[in-house]
This record gives C-alpha cells, sequence and structure tokens, in this order.
C-alpha cells in the first residue's frame, strides 16, 4: 500500500497507521495473499515514528479479528517518542481533536518483536529482577508497549492519553518466553464503561509465538472527567490496618526517569514537576507497572511456569518515598501489597494465580 499523503490528523479510527500498514480484513487479507510479493525498501512507517526500515510481515492473515474488529498490521512497532508528543498536543485548547463516544473497532498487530539482551538487563536492573534469559512477565507488557500506546494516541480514542490513570492490570503466561523468541503482538481496547470520577476502559495486548498465544495483559485505565461518570462509588469506610511487613524499599526520583526510559512510558506525572503539578500531583509518582514490577521480582523464585498476576492500583508512589512490600502465600498462590511506610496507605494489591 503506497504511503498517504495527508496529515496524520486526517486518519479516521480505520486509518490509524500511515504510510504501509495493511488492511486484513477478510477479502483484502485473500488479495494480499496471492498478491504480495517481497517488501520495498520503502515499507516503512513515514510519520517520523520510526528509525531505519525494516522488512514488514502482516500480523497474520486471518482476515477480520474477534467481535468484528478490523485488523491492521504495522511493518513494525512504533517509536513511542513521537506519540508522546502528539498526546500532549492534544491537550492544548483548540489543538487537540474530538474525543470518540466509544472504543475504536480496530487491532493493530505487529510480528517479530525481539528482545534486545542489553535493553532486558536494563529493565531487570531498574525493576528489580535477578539476569536471567528468562523474560519477566512485565516485561512483555514493555515489549509491546508502543503498540497499545500508537492506539490510545490515535484521532478519537475516547480517552486522552495524557494524565490517564492506571488502575488495574492482569497478566497472564501461559508459558515462560526466553530470550532469543520473537513475539506477535496485537492490542485493542474494549469494555468503555462510567466510573464515578469519568470513563474507563481496558486496553488488551496479547502476545504469541507461532501462532500460539503465550501471554496476555489487560490494562485498565480511567480518564478523569470534570461530569461525573455514573459509575459505582468505590466503599469509603474504615481503612483496613496493613499487613506485616516483608521488606522496605526507598522510592527515589530517578526510579522514575530510568522505568520511563526502559519502558517508553514516559508520561509527564512520572518525570516531572512541573508535568505532575498540571495533572493535580504535587509532585511525580512512580508508574504503576514498575510497582507491579517491584513485586513481582520480590516474588520471583516462588513463580510457577504459567500463572495469572493480578493488581489494582491504589493511591499512587509519590517521588520520593519508602514504601513497605508484604507478601503471604495462599492455598492457591499468593498475596501481596504496597503500602506507604510511613502511614500505611495503600499503593497496590495484588494476587498470584
Amino acid at each position: 500500500m503506497a504511503p498517504r499523503d495527508h496529515d496524520e490528523d486526517d486518519l479516521t479510527l480505520h486509518d490509524l497507521i500511515e504510510g504501509p500498514t495493511r488492511d486484513l480484513t477478510a477479502a483484502r487479507a485473500a488479495a494480499l495473499a496471492r498478491t504480495q510479493a517481497r517488501p520495498s525498501s520503502d515499507d516503512h512507517e513515514v510519520d517520523g515514528t520510526s528509525g531505519d526500515p525494516q522488512g514488514s510481515q502482516p500480523h497474520d492473515r486471518r482476515g477480520e479479528g474477534v467481535e468484528g474488529r478490523r485488523r491492521v498490521a504495522l511493518s513494525r512497532l512504533p517509536a513511542s517518542g513521537a506519540l508522546y508528543r502528539r498526546a500532549l498536543l492534544g491537550v492544548v485548547p483548540g489543538v487537540g481533536g474530538r474525543r470518540g463516544s466509544d472504543v475504536p473497532s480496530v487491532e493493530l498487530g505487529v510480528s517479530g518483536v525481539a528482545v534486545d539482551q542489553r535493553h532486558l538487563a536494563d529493565y531487570d536492573r531498574v525493576c528489580g529482577f535477578r539476569l536471567t534469559d528468562r523474560l519477566p512477565a512485565t516485561y512483555l507488557h514493555v515489549l509491546g508497549f508502543p503498540l497499545s500506546l500508537r492506539l490510545m494516541t490515535s484521532p478519537g480514542f475516547p480517552i486522552p492519553l495524557t494524565g490517564v490513570v492506571h488502575v488495574a492490570n492482569r497478566i497472564t503466561v501461559h508459558r515462560p518466553v526466553e530470550v532469543g523468541e520473537s513475539v506477535d503482538f496485537h492490542t485493542y481496547a474494549e469494555n468503555l464503561r462510567p466510573h464515578e470520577r469519568g470513563r474507563q476502559l481496558d486496553v488488551v495486548l496479547v502476545g504469541s509465538i507461532g501462532g500460539e498465544e503465550v501471554w496476555r495483559g489487560v490494562s485498565t485505565y480511567l480518564g478523569k472527567e470534570r461530569s461525573a461518570g455514573g459509575g459505582p462509588r468505590r466503599d469509603r469506610g474504615d481503612r483496613p490496618a496493613p499487613p506485616a511487613t516483608s521488606a522496605r524499599w526507598r522510592v527515589t526520583p530517578r526510579v522514575g526517569t530510568d522505568y520511563a526510559r526502559v519502558s517508553g512510558d514516559h508520561n509527564p506525572i512520572h518525570t516531572s514537576k512541573l508535568g505532575a503539578r498540571l495533572f493535580g500531583f504535587p509532585r511525580p509518582i512512580a508508574h504503576g507497572m514498575w510497582s507491579k514490577a517491584r513485586c513481582l521480582a520480590a516474588l520471583a523464585p516462588r513463580l510457577p511456569e504459567a500463572y495469572t498476576v493480578d493488581v489494582s492500583f491504589k493511591l499512587p508512589v509519590p517521588l520520593p518515598s519508602t514504601v513497605a512490600f508484604s507478601a503471604s502465600a495462599t492455598g492457591a498462590g499468593w498475596d501481596f501489597a504496597l503500602h506507604s511506610a510511613r502511614d500505611g496507605r495503600p499503593h497496590l494489591v495484588g494476587s498470584v494465580r
């Protein structure tokens, strides 16, 4: 498909990636399978979000995704920097476009994502994992995050990326993934619903190897809105006493910048005092996925080959601060939590099953 000659802002939800993406709905996928020739050197993104071109591979050739979503394959993962610049521009009055009333009926895919061992080692150090050839469950989230980021910064996405609150994350590991294996990812959004403070939705990211799903992540995001969303109100009763502390960790401001560097998540609420204040935080806060990864690293020697790790993010972890980690074995797995070491306020509650 030849590159389009219009501006990015003219893109529709069904034409998310300018340039060499492939519409893999059923009819055109069949034609593509018959006529696909060796990709040319021009088969790459042309919006400044990518580096040197690579050979492109359609995510798959099955046509439409589940539930009628239109499937679009990228030739490679987009770079996150330009996407965050777009997100920041979108909050400027008079510049940002309209938000959609529902999730986009589209699914983005990319094939053959390989692991850079130096990047993996850097991620392991930032999050507290031991250096091994087995990928931490949370690393697959980082590896495929640019694809989800591209979806969330598309025109008309119902919740603006900048200032969004990550309220929950569930990861299912079907089998371990090792360095040297290439992963195919696809992502989509679903379940837009009201919340007492706005609207929230789920962004699903799926990793497959050789056509087999090996990993699935579901991130729940809240977009705050001035008008009440009408969702159920949280129970604001007495806060239970925090569990017994297993470990204490000092979380410095560098955690925000280091995790942004290894994850590609450069939301300014994590890296900038001014950016945090613009979105209602007195100082930067740690990434929720860093908190989850740090807890999982503490449990890593006790994790099975296949499991689901589910967390709810409670109050943000301000930078700097000291947090208290607790974990207890259950008959089915582990329960764990992260609290403020100073006053016991909850930051994260999770389980492994």
